[in-house]
């Protein structure tokens, strides 16, 4: 199988699809994957049936709450704390959008800049394999040590995670363009600057796509350990502080809350990947 063949594809077509694309895991998304009401009784249906048996299993062996609260206990937490637990919603989201937006654009340009500059690419890319395999919690108290306990070090580390899954991504994508394209617009004239804006780049959005929306998701994991790390803000914080005060059903509550967090970033990149991308198929 080529390995073109493997990468994800932003496809209108695929409702039921047998591939390992992203589009196939519309059914996260109000996508194709839901194409009628039954669809959506059956997910309801699905979803009560697994609380309600939760519920009823921790009831009937009298599960201590602090080993696993029951879900309505959790929801009880997210509603009675939710105002609490806003203005830390806030500081994560602070920084999960400034991280992603420096690296999403370093990567962006970096990707650009290693496909047209072959030299470049030997000198860099060292680098950003450096920074792929290196875990960022790692460098946060090296951060915290030099920033403080702000948001500068946690906005550094998200942008150092996002930075190197985009400009991959993004790169693949600025590679996978047919060559016969490119040597049609070299004979009517064009320059290396148009076949890049008028070839390379909208070919390259299903996989720039894929790079922003790992790269965001990366960022979010990313923020909530640095907060776990360090400073007196941020959802990371919460989980940190509600642990060590064995507040489970609180605890669960923002695990709950990040959850939602990284399926709305599906959902939105891949709508977006359906809006621009979706020709790729």
């Amino acid at each position: 199988m080529d390995s073109a063949d493997a990468i994800p594809e932003f496809s209108k077509s695929d409702a039921g699809g047998g591939g390992a694309g992203v589009a196939n895991m519309s059914a996260l998304a109000a996508g194709p994957g839901i194409q009628s009401v039954r669809d959506v009784a059956i997910i309801a249906i699905v979803a009560v049936i697994v609380i309600g048996g939760l519920e009823l299993l921790l009831n009937l062996f009298a599960v201590p709450q602090y080993v696993m609260p029951k879900p309505s206990e959790i929801a009880t937490a997210l509603v009675t704390d939710f105002w609490f637990i806003l203005p830390h919603l806030g500081h994560t989201l602070v920084e999960l959008f400034s991280g992603f937006a420096i690296g999403a654009l370093v990567g962006l340009v970096l990707a650009a800049v290693i496909t047209q500059f072959p030299f470049a690419e030997k000198i860099i890319t060292p680098y950003i394999l450096l920074l792929v395999t290196t875990p960022m919690l790692a460098l946060v108290p090296l951060l915290i040590l030099r920033f403080g306990f702000g948001y500068t070090p946690r906005i550094i580390a998200v942008a150092l995670a996002v930075g190197p899954m985009v400009m991959i991504n993004a790169a693949t994508g600025f590679r996978r363009v047919d060559r016969g394209k490119i040597a049609l617009a070299r004979s009517y004239g064009a320059s290396t600057l148009q076949i890049f804006w008028k070839i390379r780049a909208p070919m390259a959005l299903p996989m720039i796509f894929v790079g922003l929306m790992v790269g965001s998701i990366f960022g979010l994991l990313t923020a909530v350990g640095a907060e776990m790390v360090g400073g007196g803000f941020g959802l990371g914080n919460r989980l940190t502080s509600y642990s060590s005060m064995i507040q489970m059903p609180q605890f669960f509550a923002v695990v709950l809350i990040l959850s939602m967090l990284g399926i709305l970033i599906y959902i939105l990149f891949f709508l977006l990947g359906k809006k621009f991308a979706s020709w790729e198929a």
